[in-house]
């Protein structure tokens, strides 16, 4: 918010706007040492975004079954308590980091690159970032990532990219997950996708279902050809 009434007489000035700035410079320094590294080492980053409960990381595990025997995968996992989704990420054999916010609401540059360092991803692997549940801080953020997935669930209403452009507006691209639940629900898939490209007129949008593995063979091209434009730039 920016409502920054006039101060009282006496009072100190407000410099909500100021700070913020601040913020965002000094991450902004971090997270481009972080692309340094993954450019040296030609590691793709993908900086998977979404509300609490979307699927991120029902996704990831799908993504492991079928690609990880091919493609080098390792999780940075973020949320603010627990270990159970980079513990569910080991036990689908993948070498994850947990990183617990506590009460913030996104991970950052600097906390990302201490992750990278502790998960020491081999060259030509793919890192991908598991952000905190939310669809508004983590689009201001940059982590040093190569590419922005937006995930959203019919669950949430075809309305979300009009209530949260700017996450819409930082993505590459949008997978509408569990389209399984499509014959239960009364769910405008074409008024999403439309919505999105208010928002993002460039952005793909890809439905799909993570736990019933519809839909994925576009998510794991775009996965590949992604991954070959880092390894070749």
């Amino acid at each position: 918010m920016r409502l920054n009434p006039e101060p009282a007489a006496g009072s100190v000035p407000v410099r909500t706007i100021a700070l913020e700035r601040q913020v965002l410079a000094k991450n902004d320094v971090l997270a481009a040492k972080n692309r340094i590294w993954l450019r040296e080492k030609g590691i793709l980053a993908i900086n998977l975004m979404s509300s609490p409960g979307a699927g991120k990381t029902t996704l990831l595990e799908n993504t492991l079954r079928e690609l990880g025997s091919t493609i080098p995968i390792g999780v940075i996992e973020g949320d603010q308590e627990t270990l159970l989704d980079s513990n569910r990420l080991r036990a689908a054999g993948c070498r994850a980091v947990q990183i617990n916010t506590g009460a913030g609401c996104h991970l950052d540059a600097g906390a990302v690159g201490e992750a990278l360092t502790s998960l020491d991803p081999p060259d030509g692997s793919v890192v991908f970032v598991e952000n905190v549940g939310n669809l508004v801080c983590p689009a201001l953020f940059d982590l040093g990532e190569h590419r922005r997935v937006v995930i959203a669930s019919i669950t949430e209403g075809e309305d979300k990219p009009l209530k949260y452009p700017h996450m819409f507006q930082a993505a590459h691209l949008v997978l509408l997950n569990k389209i399984d639940l499509l014959p239960y629900l009364d769910y405008d898939v074409a008024g999403f996708s439309g919505n999105a490209r208010i928002a993002n007129p460039s952005v793909d949008v890809v439905p799909v279902s993570a736990t019933r593995d519809t839909g994925l063979e576009g998510w794991h091209e775009w996965l590949r050809a992604n991954l070959t434009q880092v390894l070749t730039a």
